[in-house]
């Protein structure tokens, strides 16, 4: 058995920024001693829960099942802990495939390619003084993905249940340059306090990324309901009526959104590309799409009279100084004109920019957009002054 499936410790990987999202997420859905860490949050819970975690968490990038701890002092006492104090034979027969991601942050082992090696060394010399054979490795569909964090001396051996990346969401066929990480778009919602409770407008959607994880929030659709594959499917553990079930009452839990979902963009490609994501999402029922230039948005064209606006505009990547600033003083001269009664958050890694939209923020958070430290600001947007 991989796990007990009355309890098991359970380690959720993050973006930073997200921990306390993530946080209130388990505990949604149960689990107990919630821990949130830096980009993680430990926790313990059933079988039922780790699938739960993979197929509806919205701000996880990893899900976790620690199996070992140890002081490793070097490769030596690595490779022998690997080897002898796990019984791997009860995760996985010498017929499967492997694959071993390593992360570290230590003196002792400056390379996470080396430690991947060595791990992988040292499961596959057991197999082999155990069957006289050896389990192969593929790093794209393994049967089992072995995780190894080594912080310092400290190190810790995961089997990871997701496989690829939770922000894989299996919806986006198409993108615009750099578009919004699944988890942070998702992220980005739930900070602001996003529940579909309201409208909700993106009115420069690119490809699409945060309407559509607003109508999955909104209509409570699973994070990970389009996605085929788990790495904890082809655990020697896993309990496929369990898994139906969860699936099922996921299904079971959706609904009509309460309020409309609009998705705006100047360009007709992005508009086109959003829809034919969000209807690979499921969700393309749910948004209304329209092409409209932020610039040019007059009261005529705002949706709701309140509602939630969050937007990522562009940092300043293919705009001069000078233009960002200009662009980013329309945004904020269209926030007050427009939008009046709304709340606002806008996403950017340019801190100067952000001072041109000339609003004063009610609330400021940090949150990564890939290596970008971004800020993320709250705008009350009222008639007049406040």
């Amino acid at each position: 058995m991989c796990l007990k499936p009355e309890h098991v410790e359970i380690t959720i990987k993050t973006l930073s920024g997200l921990e306390q999202v993530l946080a209130r997420e388990l505990e949604e859905l149960g689990a107990s001693n919630i821990r949130p860490g830096g980009r993680v949050v430990h926790c313990e819970g059933d079988q039922r829960l780790l699938y739960r975690a993979n197929l509806e968490l919205r701000t996880a990038l990893r899900v976790l099942v620690p199996i070992a701890q140890f002081r490793a002092y070097d490769e030596h006492h690595l490779y022998k802990h690997v080897r002898r104090k796990i019984p791997w034979a009860e995760y996985m027969d010498v017929t499967d495939t492997l694959a071993i991601d390593a992360v570290t942050k230590s003196d002792k082992f400056g390379h996470s390619k080396f430690v991947a090696l060595k791990t992988k060394d040292a499961i596959v010399d057991e197999f082999r003084r155990l069957t006289d054979d050896r389990p192969n490795v593929d790093t794209r569909r393994p049967t089992l993905r072995i995780n190894v964090h080594i912080n310092d001396l400290d190190c810790t051996i995961s089997l990871d249940a997701s496989g690829d990346s939770l922000h894989y969401r299996g919806y986006r066929q198409e993108a615009v340059e750099a578009p919004l990480n699944e988890v942070l778009a998702a992220g980005l919602l739930l900070l602001a306090g996003y529940d579909g409770s309201q409208p909700f407008l993106d009115p420069m959607c690119g490809s699409g990324t945060l309407p559509i994880e607003a109508a999955m929030i909104a209509s409570n659709k699973a994070a990970g309901s389009r996605r085929e594959d788990f790495g904890f499917l082809r655990w020697k553990d896993f309990d496929a009526a369990l898994w139906q079930d969860v699936q099922d009452q996921a299904r079971a839990g959706e609904r009509d959104p309460a309020h409309p979902i609009f998705a705006f963009d100047q360009d007709f490609k992005a508009v086109r590309m959003s829809q034919r994501n969000a209807m690979q999402a499921g969700v393309d029922t749910l948004i209304q799409f329209q092409r409209h230039k932020f610039d040019k948005l007059k009261d005529k064209h705002k949706p709701a009279d309140n509602g939630l606006l969050v937007m990522n505009p562009p940092y300043d990547e293919r705009l001069a100084e000078e233009d960002i600033e200009k662009f980013y003083q329309m945004i904020g001269d269209q926030f007050k004109q427009v939008f009046p009664g709304w709340t606002g958050w806008v996403i950017s890694s340019n801190i100067s920019a952000l001072k041109s939209l000339g609003l004063r923020a009610s609330e400021r958070k940090t949150v990564f957009n890939g290596a970008l430290e971004c800020k993320y600001l709250k705008y009350e947007l009222y008639e007049g002054s406040k």
